[in-house]
């Protein structure tokens, strides 16, 4: 069957979406710590701005999925881009703790905006262009691998971009002196971040177009908030489906959170010093991107081969959980040196192919059992899920004794969420489970025998 010009178009636009967003997140997370260092911030403080990031995304995640639905994709989308290009003005130039923490906080916003209306805008443009079967997975995948290889390029670039101002005549000290310190060689990746989300903007409100929808006022759109809330948020209750999928997602989750905080010091403790320990995570950082997109591309041809979308979920995250346990028993036996950090290298590779392949697979299934009306505040339940679980798994982890015992915990917590795919909902033989019927209304959604 021919695919439509439509598609195409908006899988393309997708895709640059993704890359676009993701990009300066990605310049900005290999120089951020030792910025904030540079301006006199301590251990302490740093970790409160990413605790007030991380609380903002929480309290505003389900709302702002909820605008999303009542206003449309573009102007929440084209908001975050702004709020983010701010936050990142803020921590490029800001010197004071009360300017860091502000950056945070608008980061955090930025991030809850956007965690949900480019995938729905995609998918609601597809399905209205091919139809409510059209075929999602591949647009998913590749939006999946676009956002990997764009974080992927921003670590590295990111990483040289201070590294390359040092070099020869020192030009990095130049700017610095003629900012009276304003500006650092560190500030430069954030600030080319900033740049890049300018461009963002425009793009999202140029190019990410949308049926034109009823007029709204400010107070009507905050009045409805809540309903809208609840109608994307009813799935997870009445649909088993969609409660496996939110479960995963939630371990999966669990995976990231302990390999952000155990990995740094893995490092550490197979080069000996810091500073090559720094180096060593940051290249097992892009190799773990590459990974994670090399997964969402095969995520198609799992779901081929193994016969279904809920198989091929089952099989990536076995993968991931492999990864763990690889992890686990390179921490358990780090000597000799050169195999550990061979087996800590495969571990973390297979953790991020399978988080890579499965996510497009699960978010396919989670767009065949949701309605557009409450699209974007399904994505982020599943977003709220991710990162509540996260930071439970952090606390965790944190607190137990270094080595193999937290990488194990984390991969049985994986390996529960894995064996949730065991039984399969939807028919035997079929690809996905039956999507939703969309002209239903809100109090009919589908259920699952769980």
């Amino acid at each position: 069957m021919t695919e439509l010009p439509a598609v195409r178009t908006a899988r393309r636009r997708y895709v640059t979406v993704c890359a676009l967003f993701w990009l300066p997140p990605g310049l900005a997370m290999a120089p951020l710590v030792l910025l904030f260092t540079e301006r006199g911030m301590a251990l302490a403080a740093i970790a409160g701005f990413y605790a007030a990031h991380s609380l903002t995304v929480s309290v505003l995640e389900l709302p702002t999925g909820g605008l999303s639905d009542a206003i449309g994709r573009r102007p929440v989308l084209a908001m975050a881009g702004v709020l983010n290009t701010g936050a990142l003005l803020l921590h490029a130039l800001g010197t004071t703790a009360a300017a860091l923490t502000l950056g945070m906080v608008l980061m955090g916003a930025g991030r809850a905006l956007a965690s949900g209306p480019a995938e729905a805008w995609y998918v609601d443009t597809v399905q209205a262009a091919a139809g409510p079967g059209a075929e999602l997975r591949t647009g998913l995948a590749r939006g999946s691998t676009a956002t990997s290889a764009a974080l992927a390029a921003g670590i590295l670039l990111g990483g040289a971009l201070p590294w390359l101002l040092g070099l020869g005549p020192d030009p990095g000290a130049r700017l610095t002196e003629s900012t009276s310190g304003l500006v650092l060689p560190l500030s430069v990746p954030v600030l080319l971040g900033a740049a890049v989300e300018i461009v963002f903007v425009a793009y999202v409100l140029t190019a990410l177009r949308e049926p034109p929808r009823p007029p709204v006022t400010v107070r009507s759109v905050l009045r409805g908030i809540p309903g809208t809330v609840l109608n994307g948020a009813r799935p997870a209750a009445r649909d088993a489906l969609v409660r496996r999928i939110l479960l995963s997602t939630a371990a999966a989750g669990s995976a990231l959170a302990a390999i952000e905080l155990l990995m740094p010091g893995r490092a550490v403790s197979l080069t000996g010093a810091s500073e090559p320990g720094a180096m060593l995570f940051a290249g097992l950082a892009c190799g773990g991107f590459v990974c994670s997109g090399l997964g969402s591309q095969l995520a198609p041809l799992l779901a081929r081969r193994t016969g279904s979308g809920e198989r091929a979920v089952l099989t990536a995250l076995s993968v991931s959980t492999a990864g763990l346990v690889l992890l686990g028993v390179t921490a358990a036996f780090p000597r000799p040196a050169a195999l550990g950090l061979t087996g800590v290298a495969a571990g973390f590779g297979l953790v991020y192919l399978g988080l890579g392949a499965a996510a497009p697979n699960e978010n396919t299934l989670l767009h065949h059992r949701v309605t557009s009306d409450g699209r974007a505040t399904a994505l982020s339940v599943q977003s709220l899920a991710q990162q509540s679980a996260g930071a439970l798994a952090g606390v965790i982890v944190g607190a137990m004794s270094p080595g193999p015992w937290p990488w194990l915990l984390t991969a049985g917590v994986l390996l529960t969420g894995t064996l949730l795919w065991l039984r399969r909902s939807g028919t035997p033989g079929a690809p996905d489970p039956a999507p939703a019927t969309r002209h239903a209304s809100r109090a009919h959604w589908p259920t699952v025998d769980s």
